[in-house]
């Protein structure tokens, strides 16, 4: 069963009077000036990123931050990382969700342990887990992911999977799933089957991944999520679900994506990678230009609003973040890759914009990749 378009506004402007916090920090009920609004400019909000910040490691490939403060007080990162015995690539096929741990917002974060790793071509998940997003609903922490499986062997590290045309299928098996625990160090109750399948024959038809949750207060959870008409070749499109709590069921809120830039005529502007939350008044989010068309950078973010989460529109001033880079030592640099956005909320406000970046001559094409973190003004 869909929920109505209707319900759902109805539940939105019922969050909208409540004056609280998230158990996941993000405000609800906060006053305009400490949230973003369409007149904002977002990337003005950026402060100098820490250099040695955020989270590497020497022999993996990193990528995918989300930042939760446990009840220990301390900052927990979920990443994906994946050996670099293997090529960048190999993300859709070896990929695994892992936590590191820091006593401050910008680390750097030391790793502690692999969270959720390959269990078996037998689950839906058994082969790859990535993209990780934390919440905190109630009294557990739940993390979404999206996970794969393949029938292939898993690959050597001599083997380029995207020549060999298995990167292809595994992109196709991408799932969203969902993973709860009452404790920050786990133990973790991976869900045995995906919570949101790809639809044959829509807009959705491909794959579900890139999840972005939003847990509102009443316990229902507001969800974005990546697909696409056929593969992996543009355009790439959004789409909203929505579960009376996290444990589901969730279900579509519109039949059609919330974001499509592109046209019959130029398939090559779209976007990906939505971080989504609401701000008491509204929704926001950000997200990935890919080809540069909105924001006037490529690999750029994009800033919107929306007051149902259905209907959204781009902020007047719509460019959220550059691969541009001021860093706290007074240089510049121009990374090859900002993605993955993630806000981490401390008392019901933004404080530092998380992101997956690399050292490289073009985009994907790294020497070393880390997962940053930059410092936002205070309203």
């Amino acid at each position: 069963m869909k929920t109505s378009r209707r319900d759902f506004l109805k539940n939105v402007a019922g969050v909208s009077g409540l004056f609280l916090f998230s158990n996941h920090g993000y405000a609800f009920g906060a006053s305009t000036k400490d949230s973003f609004n369409n007149q904002d400019s977002f990337i003005d909000r950026l402060l100098p990123a820490p250099k040695g910040g955020g989270f590497a490691m020497k022999d993996y490939w990193i990528w995918d931050p989300s930042v939760i403060k446990g009840e220990d007080g301390r900052y927990h990162m979920f990443a994906s990382r994946w050996s670099k015995q293997y090529g960048f690539g190999n993300w859709v096929t070896n990929s695994e969700v892992v936590r590191a741990i820091s006593d401050t917002p910008e680390g750097p974060y030391e790793f502690v342990e692999v969270v959720l790793p390959a269990r078996g071509k037998q689950y839906f998940d058994g082969c790859t887990t990535h993209n990780p997003r934390i919440v905190k609903s109630g009294d557990y922490y739940v993390l979404y992911y999206f996970g794969n499986n393949y029938d292939e062997p898993t690959p050597a590290f001599t083997e380029n999977v995207w020549e060999s045309g298995l990167g292809q299928k595994a992109w196709m098996h991408k799932r969203i799933g969902m993973a709860y625990s009452r404790s920050i160090a786990g133990p973790w109750k991976r869900v045995d089957q995906p919570i949101l399948n790809p639809r044959k024959g829509e807009w959705d038809a491909s794959i579900t991944s890139n999840p972005s949750p939003v847990v509102l207060p009443n316990g229902k959870v507001y969800l974005v999520y990546k697909s696409s008409p056929l593969n992996y070749n543009p355009p790439l499109l959004l789409g909203a679900a929505q579960a009376d709590s996290f444990l589901g069921p969730y279900r579509r809120l519109w039949e059609k994506p919330i974001f499509s830039f592109h046209t019959d005529q130029n398939h090559e502007n779209d976007v990906e990678d939505p971080f989504v939350w609401h701000n008491g008044q509204q929704f926001e989010l950000i997200m990935k230009d890919r080809y540069g068309k909105i924001c006037g950078e490529e690999g750029g973010g994009i800033h919107a609003y929306s007051k149902d989460g259905i209907d959204w529109h781009l902020s007047k001033s719509v460019k959220a973040y550059s691969k541009t880079i001021q860093w706290d030592d007074g240089t510049t640099s121009h990374q090859a890759n900002f993605e993955r956005p993630f806000l981490l909320f401390e008392n019901g406000k933004p404080t530092h914009l998380f992101a997956a970046t690399g050292d490289g001559s073009a985009p994907y094409q790294f020497e070393r990749t880390w997962n940053m973190v930059i410092p936002l003004k205070s309203t």
